[in-house]
């Protein structure tokens, strides 16, 4: 026989694909699956704590103006957006006020200072800015057939 018909009699078969392949190319694509999924948590977790920071950041520099409004009280000044009883029957006057914290929130501020210099804080509270109102737009179905 000559080289050419050797050359004819050799049959090529493509490599079978076999059960460890599949399972290879399975469990890349389930790695591949759980790492977008880890990222993805991954920076939902960054929005969260970042949202955190800012939210903890703000209410501290409220708070910190808040004390400024106190210490102005305690000199015996009243600063502008600050309201105030006459004075009460131990001679303390009752302060209030409030401070911004963000467009929702609010540091609510209540405050007995005396004519001798003591002082006390009723309230220091943040709490929501704004009205709140019930929203009864939801309808539910009663049961009855249509």
């Amino acid at each position: 026989m000559d080289k050419a018909g050797m050359a004819r009699r050799v049959h090529f078969s493509p490599p079978a694909v076999g059960g460890v392949s599949l399972l290879v190319v399975f469990a890349v694509l389930c790695l591949t699956v759980f790492a977008l999924l880890s990222l993805t948590t991954v920076r939902a977790d960054v929005r969260l704590a970042d949202a955190s920071a800012q939210a903890v950041s703000d209410y501290y520099a409220a708070d910190c103006q808040a004390q400024e409004i106190l210490a102005r009280l305690r000199a015996g000044e009243t600063p502008d957006g600050v309201t105030w009883s006459s004075p009460m029957e131990d001679g303390e006057t009752e302060y209030s006020y409030t401070v911004s914290i963000s467009n929702t929130q609010e540091l609510q501020v209540e405050v007995l200072v005396w004519p001798d210099g003591r002082w006390s804080v009723q309230r220091w509270q943040a709490a929501a800015a704004g009205g709140w109102e019930i929203d009864e737009g939801l309808e539910v179905w009663d049961g009855t057939p249509f």
